[in-house]
């Protein structure tokens, strides 16, 4: 009986599957077809997620735009370049591809990491804009499993990324590489150099390097490639796709090539995400320049910036600590302003997905390790007014603003950020209060804010003693005590008579 009742709550979880996989809408490689589009609860809760760049760019530790850019002529990473390694016609990017090993990589001690800090999904670059796949491309040789690591990094992250427990996700940045990687095509205009062709334009990493057609250099997604770039283009996602099932996907632009194609290729592979991932979160950036923009098709992801309101819609933005890729140079934020940012930006309906530099042996420096720890503990805290919290009607109060260059945080004890969850309103106090500053005072939690009834408790989220209060017309009135609970930003975690409710 036991073994029936087994068999039949199986079949039942099965069935369920399939009933809400076939209640899922289908999807088509068109706007108003892909506005049909929403974001999965699941992204909407996490709030907060960890990102990285990783590729033979991370041997020479100058960031992830060296590939490009050490076949510029004047570029600071030209000099560099020909100082350390020698001309671009003797030695090109393809011969960091060999001296990328990857010989320290632990992805399970990494994503155990990457929990510790509280993030809630890992997506990691697939492929940037040098054109070289982290899979088992089987539309691309030049991938990590035939050269380089000669690991399929890609599974490899996922099943760490599984094993604790957070969702999957990945980038993809190679709808640029036809223009972007074209300098490797060119060739010294002056000097006792000049016309020797760099190795691109010489034949040599056929297929790593684009086909010279006479495109541009520039950085830019291209809007009228080759059909043949964009076929391929779409092969090598769609695979990406269905052998690796990411739960989150995001185009390092708008939709690509919106010239004659008029985006129908990058439609026809977010459709195709949509339809294999009913749960599937796609993240594209509103840039007109860089390909079609829509309302609507997918979830907006603003680099390093942000909404500067609450925005109807879930939203992301995608920062870094320092360089994208690893650049000792760079310094990093403070743990601080990368907590003030979190925040700030689901104090709006957005996540962070925060990029993590990391070295070409697999490791990260200290500096990057103590900061996630250092966030982790805030988390560890304070997660309750972060995870699964919407926005409340307002998403702060105070002047002070986090600009996207910022390397510690402005915000001060005036500065108020606000969330809300199962009918509290948490208010975060962006600075904690010296003496004389004691108590604050929120404005806007006043007796004569119709929008709020009367206040029946006022908590401090890691402090376990009661913290006196008051309510006055002039606003909510919070001594705060003697000992921090954190570091950093702290939540008040306010109750009223009647449940607080979300704008959205």
């Amino acid at each position: 009986m036991k073994t029936m009742i087994t068999f039949l709550l199986l079949l039942s979880s099965i069935c369920n599957v399939f009933a809400t996989e076939s209640n899922a809408p289908t999807f088509e490689g068109t706007v108003s077809s892909l506005q049909k589009y929403q974001t999965a609860d699941w992204f909407r809760d996490a709030k907060f997620g960890i990102y990285l760049h990783w590729g033979a760019y991370s041997v020479a530790e100058r960031g992830e735009w060296y590939a490009r850019n050490l076949y510029i002529e004047g570029d600071k990473d030209y000099d560099y370049h020909i100082k350390t390694y020698g001309h671009p016609s003797e030695f090109g990017y393809a011969d960091f591809i060999p001296l990328w090993k990857a010989e320290k990589f632990d992805p399970d001690a990494l994503l155990a990491l990457f929990k510790e800090a509280g993030a809630k999904y890992f997506t990691p670059c697939a492929v940037h804009h040098d054109n070289f796949d982290l899979w088992n491309s089987t539309h691309h040789p030049w991938n990590s499993v035939q050269m380089g690591p000669k690991k399929d990094l890609i599974q490899l992250w996922k099943d760490a990324t599984h094993k604790v427990g957070l969702r999957f996700g990945v980038t993809t940045h190679l709808s640029r590489s036809y223009s972007w990687l074209n300098t490797a095509n060119q060739a010294d205009t002056k000097g006792r150099k000049k016309g020797i062709p760099y190795d691109g334009a010489q034949g040599r990493a056929s297929g790593l390097y684009p086909p010279n057609d006479g495109q541009s250099t520039h950085p830019r997604a291209p809007h009228n490639p080759p059909r043949s770039w964009q076929d391929h283009w779409a092969k090598r996602i769609k695979q990406l796709i269905d052998d690796y099932q990411p739960d989150h996907l995001y185009f390092d632009c708008a939709v690509p090539f919106r010239g004659r194609d008029e985006g129908r290729t990058g439609m026809d592979v977010i459709a195709h995400f949509y339809n294999q991932r009913p749960e599937g979160v796609m993240c594209i950036k509103e840039r007109p320049w860089q390909g079609l923009y829509a309302d609507g098709i997918a979830t907006l992801d603003y680099e390093r910036g942000k909404a500067e309101s609450i925005l109807t819609h879930p939203w992301q933005t995608d920062d870094s600590i320092g360089s994208w890729g690893y650049n000792p140079d760079r310094p990093y934020m403070k743990p601080g302003l990368v907590i003030d940012k979190i925040i700030d930006i689901v104090s709006k309906n957005g996540n962070m997905l925060l990029n993590i530099p990391i070295k070409a042996d697999g490791t990260l420096d200290n500096e990057a390790t103590q900061l996630l720890q250092e966030v982790g503990r805030w988390f560890t805290i304070n997660g309750e007014a972060i995870y699964g919290t919407r926005p409340w009607y307002m998403f702060g109060e105070g002047k002070n603003r986090i600009d996207p260059h910022d390397l510690e945080s402005t915000l001060t004890f005036r500065d108020f950020r606000y969330t809300t969850k199962d009918g509290a309103l948490y208010a975060f106090v962006m600075e904690w209060p010296k003496k004389h500053q004691n108590p604050i005072i929120l404005p806007n939690l006043t007796i004569m804010n119709q929008r709020i009834s009367a206040i029946t408790s006022v908590e401090l989220l890691g402090h376990d003693d009661s913290i006196e209060w008051e309510n006055h017309g002039d606003g909510l009135h919070v001594t705060f005590p003697k000992k921090k609970p954190c570091d950093h930003a702290y939540a008040l975690k306010i109750r009223f008579a009647k449940p607080i409710k979300s704008a959205l």
